[in-house]
């Protein structure tokens, strides 16, 4: 049986890639039965067989370990499912843009655990738990990028990111479905065009790290926010306002940004290896330019000091940086969230459980980023963004001074090998 019999087994509609719009259909829009039994009325078949090529347009990536279950009783969509023991991917090749997603989840004999990542790591659905015959309807919005900013213009990418990082900016969605136990029976994908978006720029303090076990606050942001709006992170490591002018990176998120979207602006630690005398007027008039060209599009920029380093816990490790941010938000009548500050006031509640934050000196961890991405969070509540609107309800209210204790976070380790460490220090 070939690859793409394997796929499409017992399926009665045409193949995923050839669906993508149709003529009824307002936004292109996926739908995925997955198991071995009868396929529900307008849906895809997935098999564990069924392994991702850019001819099927769907599939699991290579090296998971899938078993196809089929319970013999409910209704098509809930009876049967795919599940592991460990975790694994699974992607769809889409355009760039953003995109609502709709799993269900459970098992009608035995309970599940389930942990969702998209991309590179983005956390999207945290620990959702299924009892023995219940089933868990969670959505999320995932945003896809490409190089392309127009047809003759593209963001320079650095190397890790044509290698580690390519999930990044490929041609498709990778869902990541983690936990103890996870079990998916459906997964619908429908484009979503017009949501806000929150874009992200940054440094490798922001961006979504490849691999375990570095992390990033930008890729625990997404676990705080409804299915209403999307985040899109245009962060890289190693990068400077200077560098992601002359990559293409704001030109790029300029090209995408609508009136009402938001730029978060976060960048430093690497700003300040800068020793030409007039490193710090210049890293002021570009904070300015990247303020500018966002309201020039309609957008909403919102500056974000750079988190200390862990030897900030004691003394301050980004000299002017921090109240250069602060002098540009006020000059420029920018909202500021003082990530600074708070990071100071985190670092000294952890405590002796500081170390346990952070992976080397200046990045952190899945628990470290996870607190960082709650200062931002109640940086959105306090300065009463409109945004704060698409918070989602189970986050109620964060306390630097309070963190979560380190023995009750549970987020599961994405699969692969330990990456290289992040650029810059």
């Amino acid at each position: 049986m070939s690859l793409r019999q394997k796929c499409f087994r017992r399926f009665r509609f045409l193949p995923a890639i050839l669906f993508i719009v149709s003529a009824s259909a307002a936004e292109p829009h996926w739908k995925f039965d997955f198991g071995p039994g009868p396929v529900q009325s307008g849906y895809t078949q997935v098999l564990s067989t069924c392994v991702y090529s850019r001819a099927n347009g769907f599939g699991f990536e290579p090296g998971a370990h899938v078993s196809d279950v089929d319970r013999q009783r409910g209704n098509d969509l809930k009876r049967d499912f795919c599940t592991s023991t460990a975790p694994f991917y699974f992607s769809v090749a889409v355009p760039e843009g953003n995109y609502r997603v709709t799993v269900t989840l459970g098992d009608r004999q035995d309970g599940s655990t389930n942990t969702i990542k998209v991309e590179l790591r983005r956390l999207m659905i945290q620990n959702v738990i299924t009892r023995p015959g219940k089933f868990s309807q969670q959505t999320f919005m995932v945003n896809i990028r490409t190089p392309k900013i127009d047809s003759t213009r593209a963001v320079k990418l650095k190397e890790r990111e044509r290698t580690s990082e390519i999930w990044a900016w490929d041609e498709k969605l990778t869902l990541e479905f983690n936990g103890a136990r996870p079990c998916i029976c459906a997964v619908e994908i429908e484009s979503a065009t017009k949501v806000p978006t929150v874009f992200l720029l940054g440094d490798s303090t922001v961006c979504d790290q490849p691999s375990e076990p570095w992390n990033s606050w930008g890729q625990m942001l997404t676990r705080f926010f409804k299915p209403t709006l999307a985040i899109a992170n245009h962060a890289e490591s190693g990068e400077t306002l200077k560098n992601s002018i002359a990559a293409g990176r704001l030109e790029k998120v300029l090209s995408l940004m609508r009136p009402g979207d938001y730029l978060f602006i976060q960048y430093g630690h690497n700003d300040m290896k800068d020793r030409s005398t007039n490193a710090l007027a210049n890293y002021k008039s570009n904070l300015k330019r990247f303020v500018n060209s966002t309201r020039e599009k309609g957008g909403i920029p919102v500056l974000i000091t750079s988190m200390e380093r862990k030897a900030g816990v004691d003394h301050e490790t980004l000299g002017a940086y921090p109240d250069t941010v602060r002098t540009v938000a006020r000059e420029e009548n920018v909202p500021l969230i003082d990530l600074n500050a708070m990071s100071k006031v985190l670092y000294r509640a952890l405590g002796t459980h500081l170390d346990q934050a952070f992976q080397d000196g200046t990045h952190h961890n899945n628990y470290g980023s996870y607190e960082l991405a709650q200062c931002v969070v109640k940086g959105i509540k306090d300065l009463k963004l409109p945004l704060a609107k698409h918070l989602s309800k189970d986050f109620k209210s964060f306390d630097p001074r309070h963190p979560d204790p380190i023995e009750n976070f549970n987020i599961p380790a994405s699969p692969g090998a330990r990456g290289e460490k992040p650029l810059g220090d």
